[in-house]
């Protein structure tokens, strides 16, 4: 075995919306990499077996004990089947992170603005501050996009964890002190719930 590449962060260029390109290391024996990091589609760890050696050691690693215990289950490979077809025919936009990942800051902006005006409208205050948005932290680290955050007023702690504690429960951040939500990172069709659990968890701390 004369090479194995972990692939994580191979960043070539920026591409489209500053979405970084990746290389696959063709000429290593062996290229491993995650399911949901690289790909988009469910969590996984992947080898892929690049040359005759490499197609070989996956066939021992296949034959393994252990093989058994960290085989992924039908569900999972249905999922990843369904990704990579996506992938493969182009359609990017059906895949929730690249979707999130390609769209322009000012439309996130305009988004976030909206928010913020329905926020207001049911007696929450909040606003506007710029940031970034992590692709990720093995894959792509210390590779940020920017995005629009939207402060809420109140105690960001309290706040945070009241947010936790809904149902459906939405996962905020705490940045200079003040509990924000990203609007890159909430999918379509979800902008009306995540208002709702907006309101509750701040009428909550006012009990």
């Amino acid at each position: 075995m004369s090479a194995l590449w972990p692939l994580a962060g191979v960043i070539v260029e920026r591409g489209t919306h500053g979405v970084p390109n990746f290389v696959v290391g063709w000429r290593r024996d062996l290229v491993t990499f995650s399911g949901d990091k690289l790909i988009g589609g469910p969590q996984a760890g992947i080898v892929l077996g690049a040359t005759e050696a490499g197609a070989a050691a996956v066939r021992k690693m296949s034959r393994h004990p252990l093989a058994r215990a960290v085989r992924i289950d039908k569900l999972t490979l249905a999922a990843l089947e369904a990704t990579l077809k996506q992938r493969l025919t182009g359609r990017l936009e059906d895949i929730p992170v690249e979707r999130m990942l390609r769209v322009p800051a000012e439309e996130v902006r305009r988004r976030a603005a909206l928010w913020s005006v329905k926020l207001e409208d049911r007696g929450v205050r909040s606003r506007l501050v710029p940031g970034e948005s992590a692709v990720g932290g093995g894959s792509v680290p210390g590779h940020g996009l920017p995005t629009t955050l939207i402060a809420l007023e109140g105690p960001a702690s309290r706040l945070a964890a009241s947010l936790r504690r809904g149902e459906p429960p939405v996962i905020a951040r705490i940045e200079n002190d003040a509990c924000c939500l990203d609007a890159r990172t909430v999918l379509r069709g979800e902008d009306e719930t995540l208002i709702d659990a907006v309101e509750v968890a701040a009428r909550s701390l006012k009990r």
